[in-house]
């Protein structure tokens, strides 16, 4: 689908109502509803692909859930300490 296209949209009835419900409940338009719920499905799968990659690249380089502990603390120390001159 290219930016500004239209497309349709075929739902099952039962949904078709909840989304109707959903957006006379919220005094908006159904396709504000329905773009909400697109966008926050995006969302969700962009943060999904950021999570695996950062437990890919965790794992790349040998850290476990245990060592975040230790990590934070760490770098709370030298960001207390400042800037390090060269």
């Amino acid at each position: 689908m290219k930016p500004g296209s239209t497309s349709e949209l075929t739902v099952p009835p039962a949904l078709a109502a909840e989304i109707q419900t959903a957006a006379e409940e919220q005094h908006r338009p159904v396709l504000d509803v329905l773009r909400d719920a697109v966008e926050h499905y995006l969302e969700e799968q962009r943060w999904q692909r950021t999570l695996a990659y950062g437990a890919e690249r965790a794992k790349a380089i040998g850290l476990t859930e245990a060592d975040v502990p230790r990590l934070i603390a760490e770098s709370r120390q030298e960001k207390r300490r400042g800037p390090r001159s060269g």
